[in-house]
């Protein structure tokens, strides 16, 4: 039950170390950490939890109305739907139930609407609904001319992807796992288990669970498979400012090509609007760098859909890696012999899809030989709400008779208040980095990017994190 980032690894032998702590790896950690009886390690080679894939997605919980029947990864979404938006609600993660509008441009994509809708009952997603061209220009009043119509999809929401994946390791670390963070796995050799070769010195483990995200391949082969390539596909996405928020009320998605499902327009919990992402194939597992021609073409394709969206301002770009793999369907695979578990290829619906790849992993493991013993449920949680649809912070005058910190803001576009600040840096699980303090807090991710309270929003990162 720590958190570690320098300093030599226990030696004492762990029940199962989970290799990545992405948004995947955090919740095999947490449900592993239901089991009291087992010893659980979180090895990630970054300063923080979900510093890859996981803070650069789209951050949508998706229904899954899209996913290939009858594979694995269509049934983890479906019911990873339904367990994360009950876990949302529990532990207070930001979700909005907007639906989506798959909206068609052309008389094919017109065509492939029903063909969707029938793809949608099959995956259980029995309430979607086709639009004709007057009903969807009345629910998107902005949209741009010439669309021929929609597929209406009820159930797409939007959620904070930082906030879940914090959640998760929070409840793991909290219920005794240990997470060992600037950990990055460099060799793996059986040894009564696994030891594991890191760069801070080394760590037993009975059981491995690779989750390393962009990098399980290379796990995987070290420990003798060649199941899967990994190649980095990267996304790049703008954010436009709140002012943008208006003028769109759907997640605007384009009809599916094999390469993913495209560039889309979606608000976000966090009041902004976003555009992307592109797909681009790469070898280049570092690569998140945005590019002039790419975001040139995001904005092509948003002056299709979302014409006025071109006028707001831009308040930030990012570029996220997905782990795409040539396959269809997720890389999870049991090898009892050597007590491993292969969670790889996780795209972007792995946000949703989570909890239940934790159960499945879980599964797996029990299968392949490990004693889970009784389950006791994790100490409940309540994260700091970062979503506009809800009560912040600074607007609970309840919150602020009791403690006065909660209505001094220091970021003023996001409205931070120094409270916000001060509990994150004092959390289970806390920032090592501005960056991290930013997913934490929304400090210094408004639309003047730090300019104003970059200085003051340091100071107190650096008064909170000193020795």
């Amino acid at each position: 039950m720590t958190v570690t980032a320098a300093g030599p690894l226990p030696t004492t032998p762990y029940d199962v170390a989970v290799v990545g702590a992405g948004v995947v790896g955090c919740a095999i950690a947490r449900e592993l950490a239901r089991r009291p009886r087992l010893r659980i390690a979180l090895v990630e080679a970054q300063d923080d939890v979900g510093q890859g894939t996981s803070k650069a997605n789209t951050a949508i919980l998706h229904t899954g109305f899209d996913a290939t029947p009858g594979t694995l990864e269509a049934r983890l979404v479906r019911e990873g739907y339904t367990r994360l938006a009950a876990y949302a609600a529990e532990t207070g993660i930001p979700v909005e139930r907007v639906g989506a509008l798959l909206v068609a441009w052309d008389e094919e994509q017109l065509a492939a609407l029903p063909r969707l809708a029938e793809k949608a009952e099959r995956n259980a997603c029995h309430d979607t609904a086709l639009l004709g061209p007057a009903e969807l220009y009345a629910r998107e009043p902005h949209l741009g001319p010439g669309a021929l119509g929609a597929l209406h999809v009820p159930g797409e929401s939007i959620i904070c992807p930082w906030t879940t994946t914090l959640a998760y390791a929070t409840q793991a670390v909290r219920a005794g796992a240990d997470l060992h963070l600037n950990t990055a796995v460099r060799e793996v050799s059986p040894s009564d288990g696994h030891l594991l070769t890191t760069s801070r010195g080394t760590l037993r483990a009975r059981h491995l669970v690779n989750a390393a995200g962009l990098h399980a391949d290379t796990l995987d082969r070290a420990l003798g498979h060649e199941d899967f390539t990994v190649t980095p596909r990267r996304g790049q996405l703008l954010v436009y400012d709140k002012l943008a928020r208006p003028l769109v009320r759907h997640i605007l998605l384009p009809v599916p090509t094999a390469l993913g499902k495209g560039v889309l327009v979606a608000p976000t919990v966090h009041g902004n609007v976003l555009l992307g992402p592109t797909a681009e194939d790469l070898r280049d597992k570092q690569a998140t760098g945005s590019t002039a021609d790419g975001l040139a073409a995001l904005r092509d394709k948003g002056r299709r859909v979302l014409p006025a969206l071109l006028q707001e301002e831009v308040t930030a770009v990012y570029a996220g890696l997905r782990a795409a793999t040539g396959h269809e369907d997720y890389r999870i695979t049991a090898h009892p012999g050597q007590a491993y578990v292969t969670v790889g290829g996780i795209r972007s619906t792995g946000l949703t899809a989570s909890l239940a790849i934790a159960a499945h992993v879980t599964g797996l493991l029990a299968d392949g030989g490990l004693d889970l013993g009784p389950v006791r449920e994790p100490e409940p949680v309540t994260m700091p709400n970062l979503g506009e649809a809800f009560p912040r912070p600074y607007q609970r005058p309840d919150l602020i008779a009791a403690d006065p910190e909660y209505g001094t803001l220091v970021c003023h576009c996001e409205r931070v208040s120094r409270g916000e600040i001060r509990d994150a840096l004092a959390s289970t699980v806390p920032p090592r980095s501005l960056e991290g303090l930013r997913r934490r807090t929304r400090a210094r991710a408004g639309r003047c990017q730090g300019f104003y309270c970059g200085a003051a929003v340091r100071e107190l990162f650096e008064r909170g994190t000193r020795p």
